[in-house]
């Protein structure tokens, strides 16, 4: 069982949770002003952590056939005979009902939403089989975050987190259509969803340009309307200087470097969101 354990790990890359989880506690860290209680902090991680860990092995469960027939990912551990479907969906089912129990240790209101961010995030794996608009719908899935965490807070909606949210939204769809671009030829052949497959890899590549210069924008926008000072306005500075890196790295004609633009740029942008408006927040106010 342990070893089922890790493999489940490793295949839904659990250190993947470094993309969403520093705007969850960027948020709570806005929303309480300063630090939050390290109870707070916790239920508010522990539910990151599960429901991804869900969305992730439930998408592994009902895309194994599309895995198994493509090349790029014909060695995760379900096709590649590694784990049962069984494990992967008792994994899932615990990994829901945990995020469920920590939303509950948080407030009613976070309780009573539970089941629609769960939702959002299982719903996900099947987009790409009805419509290009799948990047979207991850986007939105991971901008629960902040504001999920917000409310964990505040108990109340508020301009702040829906803006950051925004932010989150289309860079996150932004990167996943640089991601999709590797799946082009693969997507035409089974009939997957995708705006690469739709609008072909250079203008996919263009319109993920066009959503991270309107992150850009919404950034500059948090900036005001959270009332930031300069460390804030640098790490706006360095998430648009990562954002320009990324998109230099992958050209329509060249997608080698894919994985440096997608994992390690991204990654690093929320680390360093975090890490500079939150001391902002904490230090400057």
């Amino acid at each position: 069982m342990f070893k089922d354990l890790k493999v489940t790990l490793e295949m839904i890359k659990i250190e993947h949770t470094l993309f969403a989880l520093p705007f969850a506690i960027l948020g709570a860290v806005l929303a309480a002003g300063g630090i939050p209680t390290l109870e707070k902090l916790f239920w508010i991680s522990l539910c990151m952590v599960t429901a991804r860990s869900a969305a992730m092995a439930f998408n592994r469960l009902v895309d194994q056939k599309f895995d198994a027939a493509n090349p790029r990912t014909q060695n995760r551990a379900i096709p590649a005979g590694l784990l049962s479907s069984k494990f992967v969906l008792l994994f899932t089912i615990i990994s829901s009902l945990l995020f469920i129990f920590a939303s509950a240790q948080l407030n009613q209101l976070t309780l009573m939403l539970s089941p629609i961010a769960l939702g959002s995030v299982l719903i996900y794996s099947y987009t790409k089989r009805f419509t290009s608009l799948s990047h979207l719908v991850l986007g939105w899935c991971l901008s629960i975050a902040p504001t999920g965490a917000w409310l964990a807070i505040a108990g109340e909606f508020h301009p702040i987190p829906l803006i950051l949210s925004a932010t989150v939204m289309l860079w996150t769809a932004g990167f996943d259509i640089v991601y999709a671009c590797q799946d082009y030829e693969f997507d035409k052949q089974v009939g997957l969803y995708s705006i690469p497959q739709r609008f072909g890899i250079v203008k996919a590549l263009w319109l993920a340009r066009f959503f991270h210069f309107v992150v850009f924008v919404l950034l500059v926008i948090f900036f005001f309307i959270a009332n930031l000072k300069w460390l804030g306005g640098v790490g706006v500075i360095l998430s648009t200087i990562l954002l320009i890196r990324q998109h230099s790295l992958v050209k329509a004609d060249d997608l080698s470097k894919l994985d440096a633009a997608f994992f390690t740029t991204n990654a690093t942008l929320s680390i360093i969101l975090m890490i500079t408006v939150g001391t902002d927040v904490l230090l400057l106010r």
